[in-house]
């Protein structure tokens, strides 16, 4: 019963992560017929076509592989402009693509193609499905919120630590030699609530942490009130120790350490919320962009090796779909916990897919969201110096940025999904 419940919602989720890449398409679709831009196709999948209907002049339809989506826009690359035949290869490239493109379009499509719009409309199609995906995201989190609320760290303490053990050390048991936290030696109890951090009174557990990371090896006054009274414990120092970085939980760093564990509390809110709430996973994620490539290779390396599975490593649609399984499955969450848990994985997939189509490189969506700011901007130059319009950006020319960045998509797609059918994250 339990493998039955695990596959039924990892298939609700990936059914679920399909249908946000579909709206994802939708995102471009809607705006770029609005704008009058000729679409002729619009398929969630890739590979054979399974299924598909004609409405108007646009086929609609559902392919084989359901690993993504796409909408054809006609006119993405622009007429060919003249040639001198001592064209080098990038060229010959970019008009071979441009070639297949230009099979499908007719004179009576004159003004429809994209090339032909304006930035700013070129820009909103662009944007339109990391909008989506970004709305769908801030929908989840907020059903989230109001419905069953976010477990917020309070200032009330809920254990002390004993002693302070090296992060690198596999044994987290206290032994004789190790020190005594300086939360023990400054007589911190269980039911404290901090209400002063070297005279600076905090106004959440965020503001904690961070005024006793930052505090280092420095001197520590604090002020906790315990029974209704305030108490001005004895003064210490914090130590040096390594801890899990904020915006990225898989890098260790040095910084201030108390041994303190706050309470924690289900509290619901609104817009406000999750829009902090949505902050601070766009940071990570934005981190995690930036580093994804190396934690790719990682990932790799440690299933060649044999290496454990990095909790904090990315995961593929297939590993989000596991997860999202164990979640549904498991008897160790209550069922609102189960729900929140897994449509809170649901919303940061959809805001992870918003952030990773903005990356400004070809063919994602931020590229060519670069693409048209460039022409802009030449267009401005050219103006300003009372130069001739140098037209439009030629985006068939940055097909050796679409090869190498497709490329890696599917190489590491590929690694991602193995890796998490060997060795899966395991989260519960």
């Amino acid at each position: 019963m339990t493998f039955l419940t695990t596959v039924l919602f990892a298939v609700l989720f990936f059914a679920a992560i399909m249908a946000s890449i579909a709206l994802h398409e939708i995102g471009h679709l809607v705006p770029a017929k609005l704008f009058g831009v000729r679409v002729s196709r619009y398929f969630v999948g890739f590979g054979r076509t399974l299924w598909s209907t004609r409405r108007g002049e646009t086929e609609y339809g559902i392919k084989l592989l359901p690993l993504g989506g796409y909408v054809r826009l006609m006119g993405m690359y622009p007429p060919q402009g003249p040639r001198t035949g001592r064209e080098g290869w990038l060229t010959r490239m970019a008009d071979q693509a441009r070639a297949v493109e230009y099979e499908e379009i007719t004179p009576a499509d004159r003004g429809r193609l994209l090339y032909e719009k304006k930035t700013w409309q070129k820009i909103v199609v662009m944007l339109g499905g990391p909008a989506m995906n970004l709305l769908l995201a801030f929908l989840i989190f907020l059903g989230i919120t109001s419905a069953f609320g976010i477990y917020t760290p309070t200032l009330t303490v809920a254990a002390v630590s004993e002693c302070v053990i090296a992060a690198d050390r596999a044994e987290r048991t206290c032994t004789g030699d190790d020190p005594p936290t300086p939360a023990v030696e400054a007589g911190i109890r269980e039911g404290d609530r901090i209400v002063s951090f070297n005279a600076i009174e905090p106004a959440d557990w965020d503001e904690v942490g961070e005024l006793i990371r930052a505090n280092g090896a420095g001197e520590a006054r604090i002020v906790v009130e315990r029974d209704g009274q305030r108490v001005e414990l004895p003064t210490v120092s914090t130590v040096l120790n390594h801890v899990p970085d904020r915006l990225d939980p898989s890098r260790m760093v040095e910084a201030g350490f108390l041994g303190v564990t706050p309470v924690t509390e289900q509290r619901r809110g609104g817009v406000t919320e999750t829009v902090e709430q949505m902050w601070q996973l766009t940071r990570q994620s934005v981190v995690a962009l930036a580093s994804f490539p190396v934690r790719v290779y990682n990932v790799a390396a440690d299933l060649v090796t044999g290496q454990p599975r990095d909790i904090n490593s990315p995961i593929s649609i297939v590993g989000a779909s596991r997860v999202a399984g164990e979640i549904g499955a498991s008897d160790r969450l209550a069922a609102d916990d189960k729900v929140a848990s897994w449509l809170s994985l649901l919303g940061s997939v959809n805001l992870f897919l918003a952030l990773f189509n903005l990356v400004p490189l070809l063919p994602l969506d931020g590229g060519h969201v670069a693409a048209a700011v460039w022409e802009w901007l030449k267009r401005v130059g050219a103006r300003v110096a009372g130069r001739a319009d140098p037209g439009p950006v030629d985006t068939a020319k940055g097909l050796p940025v679409t090869y190498v960045v497709g490329g890696f998509l599917l190489l590491g797609g590929g690694i991602l999904i193995l890796a998490d059918l060997i060795s899966p994250i395991q989260l519960l």
